[in-house]
């Protein structure tokens, strides 16, 4: 298979681009969501905003390619962690990769934010452009580090027909927009299990990342550590 050597043109392209992005990410972390906007981009990377237009179509362009960057991060940071913890059980990885998506949150709180909460102000239709798209791609690949482990562990243990409280078909509709994304690798009473514990998880985190349990606790990890516990139980049931 041959491939093809970019021209110098194209390197210096993808070059500025990037500077581009890594300008708004300074903005973000530094301002939050109302910090972005073309205009202050084009002043820190010494371009005028007409310029801004060569590389990306406008504000909501960039803005979702920020997004698909830092969700391949938060995958890479997964994976990182999964891979140092090889040797261990499919559950005990996945515990670990949890902890790192939560050390990930909550060293970049703005990325967080963006990725998870609302989009740049400015940005129109923010949703409607995550499916199908760049995000979607970017969101599921993230999702997919998770499930691979899951499937290790459910190749070994394969899930019983156990009763659950929504009928087959029901969990079919429910469940639409993930059995598009991922297919039916899984049982959809697994999926529906796997989904209520991620809504858990992720509930804590988002919540402490936003200091929003700062009022009933002086330290959110024990009981991030308490849910992560449970959830793994029930995943191994």
């Amino acid at each position: 298979m041959t491939t093809t050597t970019p021209s110098r043109r194209e390197r210096l392209r993808a070059e500025t681009a990037t500077e581009i992005k890594d300008a708004a990410r300074r903005l973000l972390v530094a301002g939050g969501p109302t910090a972005v906007s073309l205009r202050a981009i084009a002043r820190d990377v010494g371009m005028t905003a007409p310029a801004l237009y060569r590389y990306f179509p406008g504000l909501d362009a960039l803005v979702l390619a920020i997004v698909t960057d830092l969700f391949e991060d938060l995958r890479m940071t997964v994976e990182d962690v999964a891979a140092a913890h090889a040797d261990d059980e499919p559950l005990t990885r996945v515990g670990h990769m949890a902890r790192g998506f939560r050390r990930w949150a909550l060293d970049h709180p703005a990325e967080f934010a963006l990725m998870f909460g609302s989009p740049v102000p400015g940005v129109t239709q923010f949703g409607e452009h995550c499916v199908p798209g760049p995000v979607n791609d970017a969101g599921a690949r993230f999702g997919e580090t998770f499930f691979a482990v899951l499937g290790e562990h459910f190749q070994r243990h394969p899930f019983g027909d156990e009763p659950d409280d929504l009928p087959d078909p029901a969990l079919r509709e429910l469940l639409g927009p993930y059995l598009e994304t991922f297919g039916e690798r899984f049982p959809l009473p697994v999926v529906a299990l796997f989904l209520a514990a991620w809504t858990r998880l992720y509930g804590l985190v988002a919540m402490e990342v936003f200091g929003h349990l700062a009022w009933a606790v002086t330290d959110v990890e024990p009981l991030f550590e308490a849910e992560l516990a449970r959830t793994v139980r029930q995943l191994a049931r």
